[in-house]
């Protein structure tokens, strides 16, 4: 593991992130786990194993996407199932027709994201999931649905929608109830615990503060911190924790979360636009996984710089989760990272 040492050392010296925690397992079995760096910079404050991060956009995945997989798993939500169907709301819009496993897969006619805080913040938070609905609904296809992919927020809040309308719960309840609480994951949630606190991001433009318990993405934020698309915090033990429970049912044995047959569904790939699965990316070279996943495994990246991903093929799973956007955003050398410290840490895991 020296040479993977030796890149997270450089990383942080670098300013890549001010720190993270690595995870590497293969076969079941955790090869690799160290924390490196600092979870807030002033005053410091050193991350340790099991310090919680903004997971960001790994929510999809491990908070949308897996409670409709474990609820598809108990016959409670088809991916099928037509969005004018599961909302009346849409029932006379252009999205009626989008299949619910389009939204999952990024292909169900919405743009990328909009500034929509910008129009929340101001109503009393009461009010803004009825305006955030109104807007859901109002938003002109970008393109048709099936079409193409565009990765998008905002398919995943109208997931969210669906999810809340279908249970009569907020999300976070879903999440826990269906997922994580049947998997014993105690480490993965939405609103943190402020003690200790997670690792910063950068200033609350309100307060000036550094933001450490509430979450980054301006959207999520100004939903209360629940949103389809950001919101979800955690450690890497519990990322790695719910992927492996995915990676065991697509193997073929059940949880209690997940049978194999809809975890296959989900995670299998298959002809269509675009690198997106139902809520998970897969390698398209050049990937941030680097070369030595194989093109069946699945994964997903987060803007705080929290990331994992895994390979069927092997049960080899890395997570890495970071607080790159600690103090600003404007730093994205992550990017070239990434590809490196898998393939070092692959190669000594022998992966």
């Amino acid at each position: 593991m020296d040479n993977v040492l030796r890149l997270m050392r450089r990383a942080l010296a670098e300013g890549v992130f001010p720190g993270a925690v690595l995870l590497g397992a293969i076969g079941g079995e955790i090869r690799f786990l160290e924390a490196f760096g600092q979870a807030r910079l002033d005053p410091s404050r050193p991350v340790f194993a099991d310090t919680v991060f903004d997971l960001a956009s790994l929510t999809k995945p491990l908070a949308t996407a897996a409670s409709c997989m474990a609820l598809a798993s108990a016959g409670q939500f088809d991916p099928d199932r037509l969005l004018g169907e599961a909302l009346p709301d849409f029932s006379n819009t252009p999205r009626a027709r989008a299949t619910l496993a389009q939204f999952l897969a990024h292909t169900a006619g919405y743009p990328d994201w909009r500034p929509w805080h910008e129009e929340l913040l101001p109503l009393p938070p009461a009010d803004r999931p009825g305006r955030l609905k109104q807007l859901l609904v109002r938003e002109p296809l970008a393109y048709a649905p099936g079409e193409k992919t565009v990765y998008s927020d905002l398919g995943y809040l109208a997931l969210q929608w669906v999810l809340e309308h279908d249970r009569g719960k907020s999300l976070d309840a879903i999440a826990a109830e269906s997922v994580f609480n049947p998997l014993g994951i105690r480490d993965l949630f939405f609103l943190p615990r402020v003690s200790p606190p997670p690792a910063a991001t950068e200033k609350d433009p309100e307060t000036g503060e550094f933001l450490e318990g509430a979450v980054h993405d301006d959207n999520a934020r100004a939903l209360g911190g629940v949103a389809g698309h950001a919101g979800l915090f955690g450690t890497a033990q519990g990322v790695y924790a719910l992927v492996r429970a995915m990676l065991e049912a697509f193997s073929g044995q059940a949880n209690p979360a997940f049978s194999p047959d809809v975890a296959r569904k989900f995670l299998a790939h298959r002809p269509g636009p675009g690198s997106f699965v139902l809520g998970f990316d897969t390698p398209t070279p050049p990937s941030s996984s680097g070369s030595r996943f194989s093109p069946g495994s699945v994964g997903h990246l987060g803007y705080t710089g929290a990331s994992f991903w895994a390979d069927p093929s092997t049960g080899a799973v890395i997570v890495l989760l970071t607080n790159r956007v600690h103090p600003s955003r404007a730093n994205e050398s992550i990017r070239t990272f990434r590809p490196l410290i898998h393939d070092a840490l692959m190669e000594a895991m022998g992966g």
